[in-house]
């Protein structure tokens, strides 16, 4: 039996904070309360980062407390996170006092909620973060924005420790001191852990104070979880430093404020850290609620106040169905069947061993495993090297990550003539939990132009396998486009064939109207559409096709041969994409009565929300294709009428 899940209402934090006088109880107060709500809202959208949110609870509580100087104005102070995987713990604060809408703690991660990370159509989110490094070169524009506009007030960004091994971070550094902006203060949650694990073990920092400072910049050190530790950094930064920009080095603790989260109750040796993302079992979740609701009755008790009045849960949504297996899961077991086999293959990683599904080659083959870290230039520049030497590179981020950062190292490796496997995971709209930082809707766009290098994107667990051996065999460089969420059961059972560049297999067979798709999300979909437009004698034909920018013109034209329509599903941007590749290719083939032709994908920036809401939203449902394809065959589809437009 768990515990009912309670949250702190506006009305109760406000309480509190009014019959607390002395600054610093009154910020562990606060920080204490909205821990409470962090684990409430990560608890009821099933996801969500706990660790970071919560190691900088008390820097937040402080900073929106008492150091910020008119915020939440044009011209006052300002605070955004550069890291974004504290958006909770930031959300849970700026409801707390009454800048955000208080129902939209039961909002987290939900269409028209809160993003999975911050976006700028939310309330004092001044910027899009969570795509990792960005934050004080974007606090250096608003300096030199003030400084033109002939204002000045000081700008603070949090990071986070395993952040700072994206280069960008310190490309930033040398320019703030040469302008001397002494209005810029960093704050690193040094909290010693990155995605799974400890930075230490991936790509150790050094020494960050003598880091910092060789680029000239002012640098304090500090308990982060100690509020009159922070408070007395702050003090000393504006009154030791106010012309050099300054980094704050908060030693926290990932999950600090809670035993069952906190990384001090890692047992000796551990090496995962398992409250990064994700929401925790209903056990876990149940002994850091009566922790939490225990430190904050202490301290509120210890201030001589009455005891904390917490409020019900809301009802929550229904969880997804689960359907089959993780394709990056199938994915690692193929790997490390086919490295048993090829002493050549060498996996790279990009701090998600998990997520990628490597952790079974890591421990098969760790002589063969290299993880590099958040620096995924510098990992796909190491495979060129190790390509040159005769190697079989695999790459391996999400592709949100993987297609974007590097884009210009993947070019440069396309231009050597050197085979590397590129491996994108959590690709396409879903999850659409985490939000559009995280949604991997461009790549397919940005690298299928790249000369010799196929986009494959499979659809179940035995097409896994096929592409696995196909990147293996095949002398082409490759982008292998997994996504990370369960496969349907309309389309885990679908048996392997081989693959054969450009070329598809008919996975319905139905009448004179023929979808393409690639992938399980697009080929379920159009599967269950199929059963709704059969109920109106639309006898759809669905065909999977898992090359995203090759199509054989031969196996083309016999599949259009008899074909009235010709649909072509996406789940990415359409530019670029799948479509584009057979509508020229229709054009090259000049047949005497060509199908009509329409693509269908995502056109605008991805929604943050349940799998159910997202799909909807941008078109990509059964019930939202059955309507384009009703419309289409009737001959009433209207350019726009089927688009989703995103709000502002």
């Amino acid at each position: 039996m768990t515990t009912p899940l309670r949250w702190v209402p506006v009305e109760e934090i406000r309480r509190v904070l009014d019959d607390i006088d002395d600054p610093v109880t009154r910020t562990r107060a606060f920080s204490a309360l909205t821990r409470i709500n962090i684990l409430y809202m990560v608890a009821r959208a099933g996801s969500g980062h706990l660790g970071s949110s919560m190691s900088a609870a008390d820097v937040v509580s402080w900073l929106l407390l008492h150091e910020l100087r008119r915020p939440f104005t044009d011209t006052g102070d300002l605070y955004f996170s550069s890291k974004g995987h504290d958006a909770p713990g930031l959300y849970a604060a700026l409801i707390g006092l009454g800048l955000l809408d208080e129902d939209l703690v039961h909002a987290l991660r939900r269409i028209d909620g809160l993003p999975g990370h911050p976006d700028v159509h939310t309330p004092h989110m001044p910027f899009n973060t969570g795509s990792l490094g960005m934050g004080i070169a974007k606090a250096k524009g608003v300096i030199l924005a003030d400084r033109l506009l002939g204002t000045r007030r000081r700008v603070f960004v949090m990071t986070g420790d395993g952040e700072l091994q994206e280069g960008q971070n310190w490309e930033s550094l040398a320019g703030a001191a040469h302008r001397g902006m002494g209005e810029l203060t960093v704050v690193v949650d040094h909290n010693k852990l990155q995605s799974d694990t400890w930075v230490a073990d991936v790509s150790d920092l050094g020494d960050l104070e003598a880091k910092f400072a060789a680029f000239g910049w002012a640098v304090l050190r500090c308990d982060g979880n100690d509020v009159a530790a922070f408070r007395d950094a702050c003090r000393e930064r504006a009154e030791s430093y106010p012309n050099l920009p300054a980094v704050i080095i908060a030693d926290t603790v990932k999950g600090a404020g809670c035993a069952t989260f906190a990384a001090t109750s890692m047992g000796q040796g551990e090496w995962r850290y398992l409250f990064h993302s994700g929401a925790p079992s209903p056990s876990e979740r149940d002994s850091a609620y009566a922790e939490l609701v225990a430190t904050a009755e202490d301290i509120v008790g210890s201030a001589g106040l009455a005891a904390l009045r917490l409020a019900a849960a809301a009802p929550a949504a229904a969880p997804a169905p689960s359907g089959g297996p993780r394709l990056p899961e199938v994915y690692g077991e193929a790997l490390v069947a086919q490295a048993g086999r090829d002493r050549r293959i060498v996996a790279l990683d990009a701090d998600l061993v998990l997520d990628t599904g490597l952790i079974p080659f890591s421990q098969a083959y760790p002589d063969r495993f290299v993880e590099c870290g958040i620096a995924e230039q510098d990992m796909v520049s190491m495979a060129s090297g190790l390509a040159y030497r005769g190697l079989l590179p695999f790459v391996h981020s999400f592709s949100c990550f993987l297609h974007a950062r590097p884009n210009e190292q993947i070019f440069n490796n396309a231009t050597e003539g050197r085979k590397v496997v590129y491996v994108g995971s959590l690709a396409g709209l879903l999850p659409a939990a985490p939000g559009h930082s995280h949604q991997a809707v461009r790549d397919v766009s940005a690298v299928g132009a790249i000369p010799d290098l196929v986009v494959l994107e499979p659809a179940n667990a035995a097409e896994v396998h096929a592409a696995v051996d196909f990147c293996v065999g095949t002398p082409y460089s490759v982008y292998l486009r997994l996504v990370s969420t369960p496969v349907p059961d309309a389309v885990a059972g679908l048996p392997a064939e081989p693959l054969e560049v450009g070329r598809g297999r008919i996975v319905r067979l139905g009448g004179p109207v023929v979808a393409v798709g690639a992938g399980p999300i697009v080929l379920a979909e159009l599967t269950r559409a199929a059963e709704l437009l059969a109920a109106d004698g639309i006898d759809l034909t669905v065909v999977a096709l898992p090359w995203l920018n090759r199509v054989d013109h031969r196996w083309l034209s016999d599949l259009v041969e008899s074909a009235d329509h010709l649909i072509v599903v996406e789940n990415h941007f359409i530019r670029g994409g799948q479509a584009d590749v057979l509508a020229r290719a229709l054009a090259e083939l000049q047949l005497p009565d060509p199908p009509a032709f329409r693509g269908i994908g995502i056109t605008e920036v991805p929604r943050c929300g349940t799998p159910a809401e997202a799909l909807h939203a941008h078109g990509l449902n059964a019930d939202r294709l059955a309507d384009i394809v009703r419309a289409e065959v009737g001959g009433k589809f209207e350019p726009g009428r089927f688009d989703v437009t995103l709000r502002h």
